[in-house]
């Protein structure tokens, strides 16, 4: 299991390449979400219940992490695979941990040590490396795409999202505390979703649309997540950690079996940095 919840994860890549055409980026996101929700609520019924009144107290909380985690880590990676490659996704979004670990060390007052701070430093090249594609000497001559941009924006997001997560104390287990999570960024995104199905130009309904949902929900949303947790619980948080770094290799692999899409150097440089960057500046947290 340990192995494959990564692969569950990258099956999102395929979701947001195929999704061009079929169906837009805030009805995917709202789809997926709202399903998910849906069955994580089912699940955790009598907890949500039994907590309604801390939950209705604190609503914006969920409605922030709603917008952070959901709107632009989920609409907004869809909007960016129109114009940019499932492997800059997965090579670039590898680097949240290293975000989450420069916030916990501004923002919550963590220690961090010279190692760290060079893993952070690595792994922000290598993201770096991958959006210029390797074009370090002539900067003036890349074309820029939206999408990486998007994707840069939904790595920052994340790690706000992890980091508030920690921040914000909850009586709710995981599971019924992203249920709820999921019914904000539902609320978020509806507005975003009805605007863009009114306003722009969109396929009708299909099945394959109706079946790219599902995709997104059962897989990197709901079977993702419990693989996670059940690998958590029976290995240890530090064991489990390291799959993370699977994240782009299994993304990469995913894009060139079923996309199509081929490796470049500078994707190798870029993972060549990411990588050890990540696991340097978050060995403190995993060794603990």
């Amino acid at each position: 299991m340990l192995w494959f919840t990564p692969a569950m994860w990258s099956v999102n890549y395929v979701v947001a390449r195929t999704a061009p055409g079929i169906i837009s980026p805030h009805v995917l996101a709202l789809g997926r979400w709202f399903l998910a929700g849906l069955i994580l609520a089912a699940i955790s019924r009598n907890e949500l219940w039994r907590e309604r009144h801390h939950t209705t107290k604190v609503w914006p909380q969920y409605l922030a992490l709603g917008t952070l985690g959901m709107l632009i880590c989920g609409a907004w990676v869809y909007w960016a695979a129109e114009t940019t490659t499932a492997i800059n996704i997965a090579l670039i979004y590898a680097a949240s941990p290293v975000l989450i670990t420069l916030g916990a060390v501004v923002g919550l007052k963590e220690s961090f040590s010279w190692r760290q701070g060079f893993g952070v430093v690595l792994a922000l090249l290598g993201v770096l490396h991958v959006v210029v594609k390797g074009q370090w000497t002539a900067l003036s001559q890349v074309v820029w795409v939206l999408g990486d941009g998007l994707i840069v924006m939904a790595m920052v997001s994340w790690a706000a999202y992890a980091l508030l997560l920690k921040k914000w104390a909850s009586p709710l287990s995981s599971t019924a505390r992203l249920a709820a999570t999921c019914m904000g960024g539902s609320l978020v995104l509806l507005p975003f979703a009805l605007t863009e199905w009114v306003t722009t130009p969109h396929a009708d309904w299909s099945w394959t649309a109706s079946l790219l949902v599902i995709t997104a929900a059962l897989f990197p949303g709901v079977g993702a997540y419990w693989a996670y947790g059940f690998c958590q619980k029976t290995l240890g948080a530090s064991r489990v950690a390291a799959s993370l770094y699977m994240g782009p290799l299994y993304g990469s692999l995913v894009a060139w079996l079923f996309l199509g899409e081929t490796l470049g150097w500078h994707h190798a440089m870029g993972a060549a940095m990411i990588l050890p960057g990540i696991y340097l500046a978050s060995q403190k947290s995993v060794t603990q």
